[in-house]
């Protein structure tokens, strides 16, 4: 899969099993390759609000169902020994449609035709739009793994995804995006450096800015946080030009100080979207957690409440969402749902995706047709 920073393709490879009323997951490790510059450039160019024609939808369809292929031939190579039985895309997100606060469609473009070629495997894709046709949001859908995983675990834990977007998932089931995680912060990153820098590598930008005051309390102001669950958002709302709406009128602000109240602001909704849930620990997982000014912003903002990566508990917390839609493919090739309604607000659960076969099972198929 590739997030919603959409910097690399990651890869995780996964032993599945059914024991039970369980699923086993033995990881078997996880590989990044990131986009070719040109490529990631022409997704950026092509991502809302900016314009972009059907013919372009077309190539960036190609072109990252090939970057996905190889990345896909690549693990089942490094970390299957060849051996893989079936791959899980998610694609690549380039739109999430809400309109009056429902979602009424979504996007991943990365052709699993592609992929099937390339490894002789069949692929399930697709699996957001199931949902949103049950009337869900269509995300988050990471939360069904993350019930499933942090069940039996005392008190409330929460499950939190810090990626492009925020997202947390209770254990009642209540998941929905909190907000921005990283978008904004990775949007000054680019927008102050000239391209030169796409995020805030380790959090040192802003480890050296100061807040301002004002132009976080007109962040803070978004309708969005004030939304009921369950909730979804996406890049479609949190991008660069919102932040240059956002600056405008505050005069010439040092990119130290944007990302540091940026920074601020993901801890700070992040922690209003946690605190009702009473949780008693926090797990995190995503890009986000790489950046120590972020996390330890997190902990301020929750105090009493322990905040920690799934890495202590045994899960790579850069691979955890590449984990999840495996498992999430591996549902859907058992003929099981993989959503829960509570989650994304659907009428019922579902069975995500559609499946791309492999090769045909035998060399030669029908040679006539016949009318009956």
């Amino acid at each position: 899969m590739s997030g919603t920073s959409y910097d690399a393709i990651d890869a995780a490879a996964a032993g599945l099993s059914l024991v039970g009323d369980s699923v086993v997951l033995e990881p078997l490790g996880m590989l990044s390759t990131p986009y070719d510059e040109e490529l990631r450039e022409a997704l950026a160019a092509a991502l809302p609000p900016a314009a972009t024609t059907l013919a372009e939808v077309c190539r960036l369809d190609t072109l990252i169902g090939q970057a996905f292929a190889a990345a896909a031939v690549r693990a089942n190579d490094e970390l299957c020994g060849g051996r893989a039985e079936l791959v899980a895309s998610h694609g690549q997100t380039v739109y999430h449609w809400v309109e009056g606060g429902a979602v009424r469609g979504t996007l991943q473009l990365g052709q699993p035709a592609w992929i099937a070629e390339a490894t002789g495997l069949p692929v399930v894709a697709d699996f957001r739009p199931r949902d949103i046709a049950a009337g869900g949001q269509g995300a988050p859908l990471v939360s069904l793994v993350d019930l499933l995983w942090l069940r039996g675990r005392p008190g409330t834990p929460v499950a939190l995804n810090l990626g492009g977007i925020a997202n947390l998932t209770a254990p009642d089931g209540t998941a929905f995006d909190t907000g921005p995680a990283c978008a904004l912060i990775d949007a000054a990153a680019r927008g102050f450096s000239g391209g030169r820098l796409d995020h805030d590598a380790e959090g040192a930008l802003a480890a050296r800015g100061t807040v301002h005051e004002p132009l976080l309390e007109r962040l803070l102001s978004e309708p969005y946080y004030a939304l009921p669950a369950p909730k979804t958002t996406g890049k479609e709302l949190f991008h660069l030009g919102y932040l240059q709406d956002a600056l405008a009128g505050l005069g010439t602000l040092p990119a130290e100080d944007v990302i540091a109240t940026l920074t601020l602001l993901t801890a700070r909704t992040v922690a209003n979207a946690l605190r009702p849930l009473a949780p008693t620990e926090v797990i995190a997982s995503g890009g986000g957690t790489r950046n120590p000014v972020l996390m330890t912003l997190l902990a301020t903002e929750l105090p009493g409440v322990p905040v920690r990566t799934s890495d202590d508990l045994g899960l790579p917390s850069p691979a955890k969402e590449a984990y999840a839609f495996a498992v999430l493919g591996f549902l859907t090739a058992h003929g099981l749902p993989g959503t829960i309604p509570t989650s994304t607000g659907a009428r019922h659960p579902s069975v995500l995706g559609s499946m791309t076969p492999g090769p045909p099972t035998v060399e030669r198929g029908p040679v006539r047709l016949v009318l009956g």
